[in-house]
């Protein structure tokens, strides 16, 4: 009995059905694996360059290759519409920064830039606040403060020409009833200046009013409430909860109204067509090309060192500013 047992017992495990061995998958074959990520990533570069081409194609066209071309022309001592050109290397540079031109220019660029830009920004801001408020007409308001960033700039121009015109302006009209003379706003160099700046930046505040109307209503309320709960005033919430959390957005405008105050072209042409007192780097080069001049290389070169100027702030602000900023 005891053998049976034990035969038993050691026949049990013949009975277990034994596991299947594993059977290795086929390798594959040397290059199948690389021919079919080549294939997907072929199709994928095709993708790409029918999407971007177009694109790239039109940027390349008429961007980069008349920056390269405006670089070129910058080297050469030539008059605009003549046939032969001389190539004098960076002596147009030298006798733009050499003459009495780079510091009145400059400083013109400077004052009209860092004016307009910080104008624009603390005014916006306070129409911003004022339109943030729950009162009848907002709306209405809001659209009329955004109305003249979308204007023709040659059209407020005009308009505001008539405005300041010393002679049969309608400022002129009321200062005569006031028993007051016009002020020359044209033909004073820096009268001209300063007409030049109001008219900008009552046409750009709108834009910048905007964009901090949309930060303000981004705002977290619960923030604002519970600051509010624990004694803030208006002022200090202010200036120690919004201004912190607007930072992206003045950081964005100060960006956008910068670059574009430095290519402030055409309420400049319109308003004073000499550039009597407003020449900017921008209208220099215009002045100097298409002007009584018809200096092409030396205006190409006061528009490389724009180029150049626009190229700096911007990485110094990206660099540098944008530390302060606060992002959420």
């Amino acid at each position: 009995m005891t053998t049976r047992q034990i035969h038993s017992s050691s026949a049990a495990p013949a009975d277990r059905p034994e596991p299947e061995p594993s059977v290795p998958a086929p390798a594959a074959r040397p290059g199948q694996d690389r021919k079919r990520w080549s294939g997907r990533s072929r199709r994928d570069f095709l993708v790409f360059l029918a999407m971007a081409s177009p694109n790239l194609v039109l940027i390349g066209t008429f961007t980069y290759w008349p920056l390269i071309n405006n670089i070129y022309y910058s080297t050469l001592d030539w008059t605009l519409g003549s046939a032969s050109a001389t190539v004098v290397g960076l002596q147009n540079y030298v006798t733009f920064f050499a003459g009495e031109d780079a510091s009145k220019v400059l400083g013109t660029t400077a004052i009209f830039t860092l004016v307009t830009v910080g104008g624009s920004m603390v005014l916006g801001l306070l129409v911003a606040l004022a339109l943030n408020s729950k009162v009848r007409g907002t709306t209405f308001a809001r659209s009329a403060v955004f109305a003249p960033y979308v204007l023709s700039g040659v059209g407020v121009g005009l308009v505001w020409l008539f405005i300041f015109d010393p002679g049969y302006g309608v400022l002129a009209w009321i200062l005569r009833g006031l028993g007051q003379q016009s002020p020359q706003w044209i033909n004073d160099p820096e009268l001209s200046l300063v007409m030049v700046i109001t008219v900008y930046v009552w046409k750009n505040l709108g834009y910048c009013a905007v964009v901090y109307l949309a930060g303000l209503q981004s705002l977290p309320r619960d923030v604002m409430e519970a600051a509010a709960l624990d004694g803030a005033n208006n002022a200090r919430r202010f200036f120690t909860i919004s201004m912190p959390l607007l930072s992206p957005t003045t950081f964005f405008l100060l960006i956008t109204t910068m670059l574009s105050s430095l290519q402030a072209f055409d309420l400049i042409r319109i308003m004073t067509p000499l550039g009597n007192g407003t020449s900017t780097l921008i209208y220099e080069a215009y002045l100097q090309a298409f002007g009584a001049y018809n200096r092409a290389g030396y205006s190409a070169a006061i528009s490389v060192i724009l180029f150049a100027i626009l190229l700096i702030v911007t990485v110094l602000q990206l660099r540098f500013v944008e530390r302060k900023v606060h992002y959420s």
